[in-house]
Formats: structure tokens, C-alpha cells, sequence
């Protein structure tokens, strides 16, 4: 039993190790390159180093700047494995890295008048960064097939209460991609009488408030690393001893306070006492903001309104050839903070599919708030082909155009939906609707309510225009993947 455990310890250290050499190589490999073509692209491949010329100097200095940006992005941990495979925080430190290492350059040149050649400066800087990020998002790729299938993982214990845990657990369980594997519970003060968490079906490793028993804990189910929850019911100081004792033993220590939702810029960490406060900031979309969104909105949407009229023209007669009805289907729904208006779209169902709607009640594979079929009887030939690839939506532009409706936001909802929405559910009605939006890219039609509603919460909560770019982009490949489109 002891080999075993000794051997997945080995191997949690195994994918750390490998995938840092692995980084130390690639990131090599790319910084030679850059600066290597730059050179070559500004001086030539042929130079005759007998005679002191500057292009000669050049190779010296290009072997400097490799060697220093090579340890830079070390200086920078932004090759620590726990920012590897989720978020933008390792792009981050590569972007910052190098973009500190040239600023240097700049003010070396200018402090002793050293004359660099901004056409190699200017070659080698945009080159290694985009090559050190397109590798790094390539070996993101990799590192996430091999997490899906369970392998380069870090083993979590969770600490906290029972509900709080299982939380912890579901969440983590959903992106596999960030590489935390719950493995076990403790759940100090809970009842002795508990031996599994009911809902994550976690085992229960003791519940006794004592770092010697935690220690024990993680010893037992090979943790590599503590997730500490809320509702964890430990004095202050038996956390700091742990924090303590677990450094000494090099297992993470990871914080989870009770904040869902939350996207990173909001939050903010000051050190008050000793204690780290987390400051989190109320989202608004007022004044600039709103401004710059709605500016976005007409620009994008006139863009393509021009690009895509010869394709609406053509879609437009397919779909009066294809079956009697009007070309456009007008719909009423609800927009910002509870207004009516009138969305478009290119008809892809029967004319009379209102109608039709109750004698298909008993069909509906929906997900108990909006009404869907798979194979849905009123649907067109052509209009089953119109959804597949969301091109029946096109005609909303205009609504984004004349300002009903933006390009990313909420699901534009009908108002009998609306008349069911709980309180916390209407606060996606404090920003406009989208052509297109998280729940858009996300799944579409194979979404929960609840994870609809959870998608568009967060949207609302948290908008930045940089994510609506981010959505947008990633709306083009769920249109080609068509995925959850019926």
C-alpha cells in the first residue's frame, strides 16, 4: 500500500517537473528563433566577422538578449505548474516578461547613446512574443487532453463544511482543464457518524479541528495540495500552524472563500493586520462604458450588415421559395431593464407554428423554462438548415443597429418567460439582450436553466468589453461546431 501511495506521489511530482523542463526547452527553442530571424532579416546571412562592424557586434548582443529573456520569463514564475492550463495569467507573465525586457533595452540604448537597430528590435519583440504564446497555448492544448483523461493532475484535499465541499467539488469536477482532482474531505466540527459527502461522494477523512489529524489526512489520500473552503471551522491559528506545517512539506495551500462568479479584475487583495482582505468591486455599465459598448455595437453591426447583405439577399429568396410565409419572422421579447421590442429573424418554421406550439406541449425536451424539440415539426427544410449554423439570426442586426439589442448579452428572453422569473433571475434585465452571449458559446439548446441563467448572471455581473471580443470569437467556432443548434 505505502509503494503505491509513493508511486502517485511521484507521479503528481513527475507532470510538474516534465512539463517545466518541457517549458524551459520550448521557450529555448522560440527565443532563438525570433532573435536568430530577426538578425538574419536585418543584416543578412553572410557577414565577415575579421573586420569590427556593428552587424558583428549584433550576434553578441543577440546571444545577450536570449540569455536574458530566456531567464526573465523564469524571474517571472511563468512557468509555475499551478498557472498552466487555465486562465490568462501565464500569458500574462510571458507578455510581461518580455515586454519589461525590451522597455530595458530601450532605456539601456538611450542611457549610453547605444544606437540599436529598430528594425531587428522591432523583428525580434512581436516574433518571440507571439511564438512564446502561440507554444504555450499549444502545450495548453496538450496538458488539457491529458487532464480530461485524468492524467497530470493536482490531488485536492478539501477542507471546509459539508455543503461548502460539495460545492467545491461539483465546480471542479466541471473544469477539468484547470487540473485539480478532488480526492478526499475533512470536514472539521461535522458529525463523526459521516464517513462520505453525500452529494460529491468524497470520503470523509476525519472532522477533528487539530492539525495533526489534517496532516494525517493528507498523508492518507497522497494530497498534493489543501483546498480550503468556506464554512471550515478552525481557529485562525491552528490555519496559520497548518500553513506552516504544509510549506514545510511542500503541499499547496489554496484558499476557495464563498465568491462564485466573480471574474478576476474584480477582485482586489489588501493586506490589512496581517490579514488578506479581498475587495470586490460593483459592476457597472454607465456612463463611458455604456458609451463605448453601444459605440462597438453600431460600428461592428454596420460592418457587417455591409459585409452580409449580398447572403441575407440570397437567404431571403431561398426562404420564400422554400415554403409560403413572410421572409422575416418578427417576434416580441423582452429587452433592457423590462422593455418590449420586436426581434428579427429569418423565418425557419411553418407559418402557423404559434399555433402548433400547444398540441407539441407533451414533446418539449427543453430544459422547463424554454420550449425545445430536437426534431422539431414546424421547422423547414431550409429553416432546419438556417439553425444549424444560427444564420436565421442575421436579420438581428438590425435590432443590435437600431439599438434593441446588443452584440453580446443575455439571451433576449419571451415575456411568458419572463413572467415566471424568480428575483435574482431578472437581473439579466439590466443590460440589453445579445445577438450572442456566454450561453451562446457554451452549449446554446443543451444548457440547464440553471446553467443558462448561471451563464447570464455572470455575464451581467461581470462585462468588460475586452470579454465581449473574447465571446465574440469564440461564437464563430460554436457556429461552425454547431453544437447544442436545433
Amino acid at each position: 500500500m505505502a509503494n503505491s501511495r509513493d508511486s502517485e506521489v511521484g507521479t503528481v511530482a513527475d507532470w510538474r517537473v516534465r512539463t517545466s523542463r518541457n517549458l524551459r526547452i520550448i521557450d529555448a527553442f522560440v527565443i532563438v528563433w525570433a532573435v536568430t530571424g530577426a538578425y538574419v532579416f536585418r543584416f543578412g546571412i553572410e557577414q565577415d566577422f575579421s573586420v569590427p562592424r556593428q552587424e558583428a557586434n549584433y550576434v553578441w548582443l543577440s546571444v545577450l538578449i536570449a540569455l536574458v529573456w530566456w531567464v526573465m520569463l523564469e524571474a517571472w514564475n511563468s512557468r509555475q505548474s499551478r498557472i498552466l492550463g487555465s486562465g490568462p495569467e501565464e500569458y500574462r507573465r510571458v507578455a510581461a516578461a518580455s515586454l519589461w525586457l525590451f522597455g530595458l533595452i530601450a532605456i539601456f540604448s538611450y542611457v549610453f547613446r547605444f544606437d540599436t537597430a529598430r528594425g531587428y528590435v522591432g523583428i525580434a519583440l512581436p516574433v518571440g512574443l507571439l511564438g512564446l504564446i502561440l507554444a504555450r497555448w499549444l502545450l495548453r492544448q496538450h496538458l488539457n487532453v491529458r487532464r480530461q483523461g485524468g492524467n497530470s493532475m493536482s490531488r485536492l484535499l478539501l477542507l471546509g463544511g459539508p455543503g461548502a465541499v460539495a460545492h467545491l467539488a461539483a465546480s471542479l469536477r466541471k473544469v477539468r482543464h484547470a487540473g485539480y482532482e478532488p480526492v478526499a474531505a475533512y470536514t472539521p466540527g461535522a458529525p463523526d457518524a459521516q464517513t462520505h459527502e453525500v452529494e460529491s461522494g468524497l470520503k470523509i477523512l476525519g472532522n477533528k479541528p487539530e492539525t495533526e489529524s489534517i496532516l494525517a489526512a493528507i498523508k492518507e489520500c497522497n494530497a498534493d495540495a489543501v483546498a480550503v473552503s468556506a464554512g471550515v471551522q478552525l481557529h485562525p491559528q491552528t490555519l496559520r500552524h497548518l500553513g506552516w506545517e504544509l510549506a514545510a512539506k511542500n503541499v499547496g495551500l489554496i484558499m476557495a472563500p464563498a465568491l462564485t462568479d466573480i471574474a478576476g479584475p474584480r477582485i482586489h487583495t489588501q493586506q490589512v493586520a496581517g490579514l488578506p482582505l479581498i475587495h470586490v468591486t460593483t459592476p457597472t455599465l454607465e456612463g463611458g462604458q455604456r458609451v463605448a459598448k453601444r459605440l462597438f455595437d453600431i460600428v461592428v453591426s454596420g460592418v457587417l450588415i455591409t459585409l452580409a447583405s449580398p447572403l441575407m439577399m440570397l437567404l431571403a429568396i431561398v426562404v420564400k421559395i422554400d415554403s409560403r410565409g413572410p421572409i422575416l419572422f418578427r417576434q416580441e421579447r423582452v429587452g433592457i431593464e423590462g422593455t418590449h421590442f420586436r426581434m428579427l429573424k429569418f423565418r425557419s418554421m411553418v407559418v402557423d407554428a404559434e399555433q402548433l406550439l400547444a398540441e407539441l406541449a407533451d414533446q418539449d425536451e427543453g430544459n422547463g423554462v424554454l420550449f425545445k424539440i430536437k426534431d422539431d415539426p414546424r421547422v423547414t427544410t431550409v429553416g432546419r438548415f438556417l439553425r444549424r449554423y444560427s444564420l436565421d439570426e442575421l436579420p438581428q442586426l438590425f435590432n443590435i443597429f437600431g439599438g434593441s439589442m446588443s452584440l453580446v448579452g443575455p439571451r433576449p428572453p419571451l415575456p411568458r418567460e419572463v413572467e415566471v422569473y424568480e428575483q435574482d433571475v431578472r437581473r439579466r434585465l439590466l443590460v440589453k439582450p445579445g445577438l450572442t452571449g456566454l450561453w451562446q458559446v457554451s452549449g446554446r439548446s443543451n444548457l440547464s436553466w440553471q446553467d443558462s441563467v448561471r451563464l447570464d448572471l455572470y455575464y451581467v455581473e461581470n462585462w468588460s468589453l475586452a470579454g465581449d471580443l473574447v465571446i465574440i470569437l469564440r461564437t464563430v467556432r460554436a457556429v461552425f461546431h454547431s453544437t447544442g443548434a436545433y
